[in-house]
């Protein structure tokens, strides 16, 4: 009886373990410049090894495809920016992805990272890029 009781609490906590997780961050999400408000790129979010990550799937700009990543260290320097992960390592905590970064590769910068989805509107994911207290906020749309 003991190991019953035992296998059920390991099965309901291995269970509870991911609860609560949000993935409807996961899936293709469109950038907006902040400057002219157009989509720049499009950004996949997954999930590895528990945590997610966000890479360039494809750049809209037909002028912009080729560029590499100028500003990359070790062995993502000079590679193409589409698939380079640009998001990395977020892991969920209450109510958003956070404890991760996220790289502009247009301004060679590594920010900490926050993402969460708009509580009024799921196909609107929000990306905090922070350096101690100053931050920015960007809304990425849904790619359908």
């Amino acid at each position: 009886m003991v190991h019953k009781v035992f296998f059920i609490c390991f099965l309901i906590g291995s269970v509870m373990q991911g609860y609560g997780q949000d993935d409807r961050v996961l899936g293709l999400w469109k950038t907006i410049d902040d400057n002219t408000g157009e989509a720049k790129s499009i950004v996949e979010i997954y999930t590895q090894n528990d945590k997610v990550y966000g890479k360039i799937v494809a750049i809209l700009n037909p002028d912009d495809r080729d560029k590499t990543c100028i500003y990359c260290e070790g062995d993502e320097k000079g590679q193409p920016l589409i698939g380079l992960d640009i998001i990395k390592n977020m892991q969920w905590d209450d109510d958003r992805y956070e404890d991760g970064t996220i790289f502009d590769p247009e301004k060679g910068k590594t920010y900490n990272a926050k993402l969460w989805v708009d509580e009024q509107d799921a196909d609107v994911l929000k990306v905090r890029g922070y350096i101690a207290f100053l931050f920015r906020t960007q809304e990425w749309q849904r790619h359908k």
